[in-house]
């Protein structure tokens, strides 16, 4: 239902929860409509249908979904990578189509220049903005310090765990200082320890930078841990089933402690029941 135009949601226990759908400020991402489809003809699969979301500055959305539900999809059309089979997508009010220096994307995987080092990683994306070589070098120190690499900037990738790969993808992203960043399952593939420490580094980050954060994940407590707003992603082709802010953000300073939080059991329940809806 609406009340004078914002979108509210009705949770589980009666509650009512208002939808930043359509945020107060003008939105940094604008999915209006939406469909994508693979292939043509017989061989033809949609994947998403009708998706519209507006994601406002300084947000952090988390899209949760199954394994195959269309994250990845969504996540790449917002990069420029895939082109909408209608509908219409507009970054920083300007219609999407291309990748853009002002949108940065990490992977599920680190994808790292292996020849290079960690430090001229980091570099990378200023090089190609041009940015002289002393500013560059200046920017890529502080960046990969604040992911806790300050002493492996000389290191090439291949002499770094998997983790600490995943910091120097990070800090590759923001040392070109992009206004919107794109992650795709950035830890799924660490252990458990190491995934609590990167999800408590980009939160900080996140925090310091305020940058616009869209985040895909299938997991349930990372998303309520770094998501200011969560969307649910469901059926097939996927429609955005749920859309609502986070009550438990800010709340916990790791996803152990989000667990300790009253209120955490009825909010898993939600997004599980959300997350099983056809």
């Amino acid at each position: 239902m609406t009340l004078s135009g914002i979108a509210i949601t009705m949770t589980d226990r009666g509650e009512a929860l208002a939808s930043p759908s359509s945020p107060a400020s003008p939105p940094v991402v604008s999915v209006q409509g939406v469909d994508l489809t693979y292939g043509r003809g017989k061989s033809a699969k949609q994947v998403l249908s009708d998706i519209s979301l507006d994601i406002g500055e300084g947000e952090f959305v988390v899209a949760l979904g199954a394994s195959g539900s269309g994250k990845t999809s969504l996540l790449r059309l917002l990069a420029g990578y895939e082109r909408a089979s209608a509908g219409r997508i507009d970054i920083l009010a300007a219609a999407a189509g291309a990748p853009r220096p002002e949108v940065g994307v990490v992977f599920q995987h680190a994808n790292l220049f292996p020849w290079l080092t960690i430090r001229r990683n980091a570099e990378f994306g200023l090089l190609m903005q041009r940015v002289g070589k002393r500013e560059r070098e200046r920017i890529a120190a502080e960046t990969i310090a604040q992911v806790g690499l300050g002493d492996y900037g000389h290191y090439l990738p291949y002499q770094l765990s998997g983790g600490m790969k995943q910091r120097a993808a990070i800090a590759r992203t923001l040392a070109a200082d992009p206004r919107i960043v794109l992650m795709d399952e950035p830890f799924g593939a660490l252990d458990a320890i190491t995934r609590e420490h990167l999800q408590s580094l980009v939160k900080s980050l996140w925090q310091q930078k305020r940058r616009t954060f869209f985040f895909i994940t299938h997991d349930v407590d990372e998303a309520l841990y770094l998501g200011t707003r969560i969307i649910v992603l469901n059926g097939s082709p996927a429609r955005i089933g749920t859309d609502r802010p986070n009550p438990l953000s800010g709340e916990a300073d790791s996803v152990t402690s989000l667990r300790q939080i009253p209120g955490y059991a009825a909010e898993r329940e939600f997004l599980l029941a959300s997350l099983e809806s056809p």
